[in-house]
């Protein structure tokens, strides 16, 4: 099922490591060791985000060093629009269209879509395998999420599932 992208405000604005951010329309409300979460009222939303804890880049087998925007995992709620558990991923690059993008938790993988247009740099996992790869993030200790640019780099970012059940219990709690 492909999604109507969802960009979260917290990105309108350029984020910074795992600090603070002040977005407009959406408020850092709690803290859980690694995660972070938002809640914006109008319409109403709520999610949880962290940045990698590493990031890779390959091209032609050999590392490279690489520009990139924010790299940000996502995990959000929306109840005017019925969405829970909705999972997505920014790699600070347009990806390849063709490719999918692959989340890792454990011994469990799930594929990620890329968006197009202006959803370019991001992903998300199908509908249908949300709440699957959520119950895999409470159990995991980290997400390893590989994407392949439009110019053919292959990524790894790494993000820590510390704080991770904390935090998707609080932003749901927040958008009941």
């Amino acid at each position: 099922m492909m999604r109507t992208p969802w960009i979260p405000t917290a990105l309108m604005i350029a984020l910074v490591g795992a600090g603070p951010v002040v977005a407009q329309g959406s408020e850092r409300v709690a803290s859980h060791t690694d995660w972070s979460v938002f809640v914006a009222q109008s319409p109403k939303e709520c999610y949880i985000v962290s940045p990698p804890t590493t990031s890779t880049a390959r091209r032609d087998g050999k590392s490279v060093d690489v520009r990139r925007g924010d790299i940000r995992l996502f995990v959000a709620f929306r109840p005017g629009e019925g969405v829970s558990n909705e999972v997505s991923f920014t790699g600070g690059y347009p990806f390849d269209s063709g490719t999918p993008v692959k989340i890792e938790i454990g011994s469990k993988s799930f594929t990620m879509t890329p968006g197009s247009g202006d959803a370019s740099e991001w992903a998300w996992t199908d509908a249908t395998d949300d709440s699957s790869v959520v119950a895999a993030m409470r159990g995991g200790a980290d997400a390893k999420i590989t994407a392949v640019s439009s110019r053919g780099t292959t990524t790894i970012d790494s993000f820590s599932l510390m704080g991770f059940t904390a935090a998707v219990n609080d932003a749901e709690a927040r958008c009941k």
